[in-house]
């Protein structure tokens, strides 16, 4: 095999869809496996460590959240010395394919999952799903999930509009109800936003005894990007591999969003829509104290200087 690190600093960027497709089948190739899974799906296994980290990708998400087009996996792979297998879809499947079920048939077949010392499962929204979903292939494995969805069958999840397009996909076959396919995972971590309605309607699906459910209040509806702009996406999954990731250590890693203005905005944001400028006074100070930069943040204090001294709120006093 070849130097698989260097193998993995090679950037993909710049490459139309079938470059790209076919650059990533070379580099498996020499550091495992490529598998194409029909029209829509492959496997790139890159074969480094005894931990192995199963991400579910798409190409688009992949071209779109690194620079250099790698996907996740790799640079998980080169990072902390772990094995992966990158399940990369062309758009949002939700890998509900029988080329799909028939490779991860294939692994359970030939015992490859039982290779490695620790399994982890990772996925995001659409690829969130398929990572609780198909991590019955490995029992005993880790699941660390971002926004999945629990099925779109829209005989439980017709409150859900946002992908009507896929009701006529089977979520009651192979490798189905993401929620039950947990039960063999030795603990499965999902981080959603409460404020997501939609998201926390789905999440609720997942409770389970060995499922623990991470609140991002303020992050939205794009968890991962943020995790991966405020860098802390990697620290996570680290951590997951560890076997380290508990409430606690959670809440200590996202105190990183305190100096994340996009956060802060959001903050701002729900505090001005509930009225309150007493609090928001207090946020824009705090802001403005820590941060070099934060024009919005010294707009919006000026105004609420201006409403107190025309005698239309209360703020606190200054400092002295």
């Amino acid at each position: 095999m070849q130097d698989t690190p260097n193998i993995l600093d090679t950037s993909l960027a710049g490459l139309d869809k079938a470059g790209w497709l076919s650059r990533v089948a070379d580099i498996a190739e020499e550091a495992g496996h490529f598998v194409p899974l029909g029209k829509k799906h492959v496997a790139a296994f890159i074969d480094e460590g005894n931990t192995l980290l199963v991400s579910f990708e798409t190409l688009q998400g992949i071209r779109a959240l690194s620079d250099e087009a790698r996907p996740l996996g790799w640079d998980m792979a080169r990072e902390m010395g772990w094995s992966s297998l990158s399940v990369i879809s062309d758009g949002d499947t939700w890998f509900r394919d029988r080329n799909v079920y028939g490779y991860f048939d294939q692994l359970i077949d030939d015992g490859f999952l039982e290779e490695f010392d620790n399994v982890i499962f990772y996925g995001a929204g659409p690829c969130g799903y398929a990572a609780a979903a198909f991590s019955v292939a490995s029992p005993g494995a880790t699941v660390l999930a971002i926004q999945p969805q629990a099925t779109l069958d829209p005989r439980v999840s017709e409150w859900d509009e946002r992908f009507t397009h896929m009701r006529r996909t089977s979520f009651t076959d192979r490798y189905g109800y993401a929620p039950d396919m947990l039960d063999a995972a030795q603990h499965a971590f999902i981080l959603y936003d409460p404020q997501v309605e939609l998201d926390a309607m789905h999440t609720a699906l997942f409770t389970r005894p060995n499922v623990t459910k991470f609140r991002t209040r303020f992050l939205g509806s794009s968890i991962q990007s943020e995790l991966l702009e405020l860098n802390l996406l990697k620290p996570i999954l680290a951590r997951v591999g560890k076997g380290t990731l508990d409430p606690v250590s959670f809440a200590r890693l996202m105190r990183a969003r305190r100096d994340h203005p996009p956060y802060l905005r959001a903050v701002l944001a729900t505090i001005d829509r509930q009225d309150r400028p007493w609090l928001a006074t207090l946020l824009c100070r705090n802001v403005l104290a820590r941060l070099d930069s934060a024009p919005r943040f010294s707009r919006r204090l000026k105004q609420l200087q201006r409403e107190a001294a025309d005698g239309n709120i209360r703020i606190p006093p200054e400092q002295a």
